[in-house]
This record gives structure tokens, C-alpha cells and sequence, in this order.
């Protein structure tokens, strides 16, 4: 008995995935499987596809199919966090970085899925209380300094107590996923996926002290806008959810197992790494 009833599909917003939706429809088709999608993208998949809210989608699908690149990835796993249903990317943009399969490779893995042979791979979250109001990231939530102000100044308070304060152009909270996004090009390390914390990494600060911090899972953390500092355009995931002034104080917690990623046991995470990333090793050590 296979284990896929149901398939949720969430669509790049702009790119074609004509071909990808052809594959996957046929194979539902012939499995008596049913294809479901969000309200605003079920006519971009099949004529047939079920419409459905998106608080719906993890609830009512075994497996939710994310059609695009990282951000149409990270969209698929907010709207998985809280359900069951595991993530699978296919990569029909250009890094890919989270995805699991290319295009060719569709039929296959949604058969190996159906069979029962692949492994998943939990991932933790980054949730900001911003004015009473919660934001859910998979990557990453970042205070950053807004054209024509002055630079974000951000006092990192750990367990209750003021640790350090960065001036810089934006401060990052990032999980370990998101720990290869935006925290990498601004110099921070790179994190398993299999780790449990939180990495906070200041770009381009204005400060002796310009190092990421890594926080177990455990610890609280708050980032307390510093008087000196300018008003803050408040990203989840790239996502601008809102703006915050000198005074305020923004509780980050990690959310542990917020979504799950299927893998078919093709790569390992370092091996993804090492060839999105493209990293080398020095040539003296060569």
C-alpha cells in the first residue's frame, strides 16, 4: 500500500513549471492519488487540482512538492510547520540549494516516496514576537537598517542579561539551515542541519567586536533596539513583516522540528554544500 494519498503542490510565482506539473499530475492520475494546491495557484496546476486554504494544505496532504528555488522551498516548509506532511524540493530554479531532486528525477522519487524508501530530515524554525504578533522563518529573521536612517544598533540580551551590542547594517538570526543564506555571505560559519540553536551574525559592523554567536536551543534570546539606533525594517526569510523604532524589544525563540524535509539518501548535506557553495580547499594545503 502506498503511502501517498494525497500531494500538495506549491508553485514558484513567476517561473514556468509546465513539463514538472505534467509529470507529477500523470503520476497521481495513474495511482488515484489527489493533487491539491493553494487557492491562488490550483488553476496553474490541473484543471482537476482541489483548492485549498493554506492552513489546509499540511493537514490534508501526505506530501507537499515544492516547485521552484530556496524561497518557494523555505514558503513549502512555513506552510508544513504544524503538520505532518514532509517537504520535497524540486529544483526548477537556479542554486537550489534546499532541493532534493532536479526535474528528470520527479517520476522516480515520488515512486520511492510511495514505496517507503527515503529518510526525513527535520528542520527548526526562528520565531520573532515583534508587538505582540509572531513570525515564523526557516532561514532566517533579520533587523535591517532602513535607507536614510542611521545604523542598526542591536543589544543582544542572553537569558535575561545585556551580552553585546552590535552597530552594523543589519543583525541576522538564523537557523542552522539558513545558516549557508544570508549569515554565510556576511562571514558567519557554516551550521549541520542536525544542530540545535540559533546563529546571530552582524553585517558589516561598525564594531571591535564582529563575531557570529551560536545559542543552544534552550537559551533565550532577545534583540533590544538600541537608542542610537535607526528604525529597522524587520525581515522572516526575506520577507519584510514589519518595522521596528529605538526602544523596542523583539523575543527570538527557536522552533524546534517546525518542518521536514524528505531525503532520498542521493547526497549527503556537505556534499550539497560543498558543490552549491562551490568550496575549495586552500591550494597550500594541496
Amino acid at each position: 500500500m502506498g503511502m501517498i494519498g494525497a500531494v500538495g503542490v506549491v508553485l514558484h510565482p513567476r517561473r514556468d513549471c509546465f513539463s514538472t506539473i505534467q509529470t507529477i499530475t500523470d503520476w497521481t492520475r495513474d495511482r488515484g492519488a489527489q493533487v491539491l494546491g493553494l487557492a491562488g495557484e490550483a488553476t496553474r496546476i490541473h484543471p482537476a487540482a482541489v483548492a485549498v486554504e493554506p492552513e489546509e494544505l499540511s493537514r490534508r496532504a501526505d506530501l507537499i512538492l515544492s516547485l521552484g528555488g530556496d524561497g518557494t522551498m523555505l514558503r513549502a516548509m512555513r506552510l508544513a510547520s504544524g503538520g505532518s506532511a514532509p517537504v520535497l524540493g524540486v529544483n526548477v530554479g537556479r542554486l537550489g540549494f534546499l532541493a532534493e531532486v532536479d526535474i528528470p528525477d520527479v517520476p522516480e522519487a515520488l515512486s520511492a516516496i510511495d514505496g517507503h524508501r527515503f529518510t526525513l530530515e527535520p528542520r527548526s524554525g526562528v520565531r520573532a514576537t515583534i508587538g505582540g504578533r509572531d513570525e515564523l522563518a526557516l532561514n532566517d529573521i533579520v533587523l535591517v537598517r532602513s535607507p536614510g536612517q542611521l545604523s542598526a544598533a542591536v543589544g543582544l540580551r542572553v537569558e535575561g542579561h545585556p551580552f553585546v551590542s552590535y552597530a552594523a547594517d543589519a543583525v541576522i538570526v538564523a537557523t542552522p539551515t539558513g545558516s549557508t543564506a544570508y549569515s554565510f555571505s556576511a562571514g558567519g560559519p557554516i551550521v549541520s542541519p542536525s544542530a540545535e540553536g540559533l546563529l546571530v551574525t552582524p553585517v558589516a559592523p561598525h564594531s571591535a567586536f564582529n563575531r557570529s554567536l551560536f545559542l543552544s536551543s534552550g537559551e533565550k534570546l532577545a534583540l533590544e533596539v538600541l537608542l542610537t539606533s535607526g528604525e529597522l525594517a524587520v525581515e522572516a526569510d526575506g520577507r519584510l513583516v514589519g518595522r521596528v523604532c529605538p526602544g523596542e524589544i523583539i523575543e527570538v525563540t527557536m522552533v524546534p522540528d517546525a518542518a521536514t524535509v524528505v531525503r532520498l539518501g542521493r547526497t549527503t548535506f556537505y556534499q550539497r554544500t560543498q558543490r552549491k557553495l562551490r568550496i575549495t580547499g586552500s591550494a597550500e594545503a594541496e
